[in-house]
This record gives structure tokens, sequence and C-alpha cells, in this order.
């Protein structure tokens, strides 16, 4: 099962950096290539088990359900329930600890999941590159 792991140090306090990235429906708000998205059913984007459906900038439509949300440790789960790309079993999680030195933030977003033989390289290069490394590189713009 192939696994993707990306980090980085945000130069900004831990609270501030989650605050950017708690809220499970605000993907739009800070990932550069999400267009929009919204919590289905009306349902608290911070209650696990709400699915946000977001559109990506090609029109391409995504499903994902939030797996686990904990303040206290500012981390959360999620996976894919519906996509275009050949991904299934994703799993991903997105952690943020705070660096005393400087008060920055270690931020990490790792996942797991299974795909096509044939695809294992894309999927790995497309997902810590174009999802995980621009995202925490737009959180970065956003907060530093």
């Amino acid at each position: 099962m192939p696994s993707v792991f990306y980090s980085t140090i945000i130069r900004a306090p831990l609270d501030v950096v989650w605050s950017e990235i708690r809220n499970f429906e605000a993907l739009a708000d800070w990932h550069p290539l999400i267009t929009s998205c919204e919590i289905e059913s009306g349902t608290p984007a911070d209650q696990v088990g709400c699915v946000r459906r977001f559109t990506l900038e090609d029109g391409s439509v995504f499903r994902e359900k939030l797996l686990a949300l904990n303040d206290f440790k500012k981390t959360f789960s999620y996976c894919i329930e519906e996509s275009p790309l050949p991904l299934t079993q994703y799993v991903a999680t997105m952690k943020f600890t705070r660096i005393t030195e400087g008060d920055w933030t270690f931020a990490s977003w790792s996942s797991t999941f299974d795909c096509p033989t044939e695809s294992v390289d894309e999927m790995l290069a497309l997902v810590e590159n174009g999802v995980y490394k621009s995202g925490l590189d737009a959180v970065k713009g956003r907060v530093e």
C-alpha cells in the first residue's frame, strides 16, 4: 500500500495555523487547487462523519469524510469517499505541533492508499506535491 508523508515548518503560532486548517469545510479558503467546498446535508463541519464535497479548478469533484478531529492534539483524519483519481482506501491525517523555539508550527500531512500498480509513481507525486506541498505552502502564505 503506497504511503505519502510531507512536512514543513510554518513560521506562525500553532493556534493561528490551526484556526486556518481546522474547519473541514474551509478547504477552498486555503488550498489553491480548490474552487468550492461545502459540507453535505447541513452537518456541522467539525462533526466526525460529516462529508465535504469540493471541486477542483478543472471541474473534478471529490467527496471526503471526516474520520477524527482532535483540538487538543491539533490533528484530523479523513478518507476519500468519491474521486475521479484511481485511488481507493485513501486515508489521510494532518497534524500540527508547536515548535517552542520561535513559536512556530511543525505541520505534517500523510496518507496511505491503494491504486493500480501502473499509477503508483504518478499518484505518489500528485498527492505529495500537487496536494500536500501546494496546500501547506498556501497556508504558509496566509499566516506567515
